[in-house]
């Protein structure tokens, strides 16, 4: 896994989660709680979701095979799609019960300062996670805000974990809120409160975490600006005069797909296009190194007989991307009609 899929993020989680486990247990033994022995589980599973993510960085890693000749790069995504299952299930829909149970059946806390001190002692743990995540998203998310940076990362488990770590905090303070009612008023159903409120929290981030990663296995395309370097990397001016339509995808993080039909001069020969299409894909891969697989089609555009006609787009040679009126099309190189116009435009920056 590269640094930008977050190493050190999901390793800091992970020895979190399961310092914050071993917490509880003791706490359990001590106190004879049922929900220390419960929340022990909870953050046992939460360790499992780290495991789940360095499983699917490490499987994503595997060469590419006839059977999967893209390779394996969407690993990532499906294991990070598990993880959000996992959260939703083991962690949101089981505090709620937890704490509808609570609720029902209120009971007075006892040893008091085991559970408080778990408490605080995961609200610190979680923490220096949170600060990990937090240091390594920086390195990756530029200029985008936080909401920005979620919808739009390609890698998947910074994104996890800065949710699952942001998600663990609220949740120990409103756990801590909600023992701490308990202890003051001696009415056990503000534990259960405390709790409910959790699963909530925990439920509304597994949905927004299943959100984005189904937009990522499905596929999105690539960002404007790397879009914008492509296109710009792909025209020479002097073989290659023009995009006429491009299409991106993501293979994975950090593996791109681009297929494009260029437009090329009509009197060129064979060995003209064959050495232009050759040079324009050295310039894509040193403009965007993640553009790793990429197809260009050459065809000719026919400036005169864009311009013939009502409507550009429908007269033969159509209009390259970028230029005034552009709506994709392209020609064959008979001058019979070309690809129909693609519609709608190219969806280049999808956030999830």
């Amino acid at each position: 896994m590269s640094a930008s899929g977050g190493t050190k993020a999901i390793v800091a989680a992970l020895a979190a989660n399961l310092a914050i486990a071993v917490a509880k247990f003791v706490a359990f033994l001590f106190s004879g709680s049922s929900s220390m022995l419960a929340e022990s589980v909870h953050s046992l599973a939460d360790s499992g979701n780290q495991g789940l993510l360095l499983l699917g960085g490490k499987k994503a890693q595997r060469e590419a095979t006839p059977q999967h000749p893209f390779g394996y790069g969407r690993e990532r995504y499906i294991y990070a799609f598990l993880v959000s299952i996992v959260l939703f299930s083991v962690g949101g829909m089981f505090a709620v019960y937890e704490g509808y149970e609570k609720i029902k059946h209120p009971h007075a806390i006892e040893a008091w300062y085991w559970p408080v001190g778990v408490l605080v002692f995961a609200i610190i743990a979680e923490s220096f996670s949170f600060r990990t995540a937090i240091r390594e998203s920086n390195e990756t998310r530029g200029s985008l805000s936080w909401t920005q940076f979620v919808r739009r990362a390609k890698a998947p488990e910074l994104p996890v974990v800065l949710l699952e770590d942001l998600g663990a905090l609220i949740g120990l303070v409103l756990a801590l809120a909600g023992v701490g009612l308990a202890l003051g008023t001696g009415n056990g159903v503000w534990d259960g409160i405390g709790t409910l409120c959790i699963g909530i929290l925990l439920i509304v981030i597994a949905i927004v975490l299943a959100a984005e990663t189904k937009s990522l296995l499905l596929g999105e395309a690539a960002g404007t600006d790397q879009v914008d370097k492509i296109k710009a990397a792909v025209v020479d001016g002097h073989t290659v005069t023009g995009v006429i339509h491009m299409r991106t995808l993501h293979l994975g993080p950090e593996e791109l797909l681009v297929a494009a039909k260029i437009a090329v001069q009509h009197d060129d020969t064979a060995a003209e296009v064959a050495n232009a299409i050759n040079a324009a894909e050295s310039r894509i891969r040193e403009a965007v190194p993640i553009a790793r697989v990429i197809y260009l089609e050459p065809d000719i555009y026919n400036a005169a007989a864009a311009a013939a006609g009502v409507n550009p787009a429908k007269a033969l040679g159509g209009t390259p991307d970028g230029a005034p009126g552009a709506t994709p099309a392209g020609p064959t190189a008979d001058g019979t009609p070309g690809d129909a116009p693609d519609t709608p435009a190219d969806p280049t920056d999808s956030g999830h």
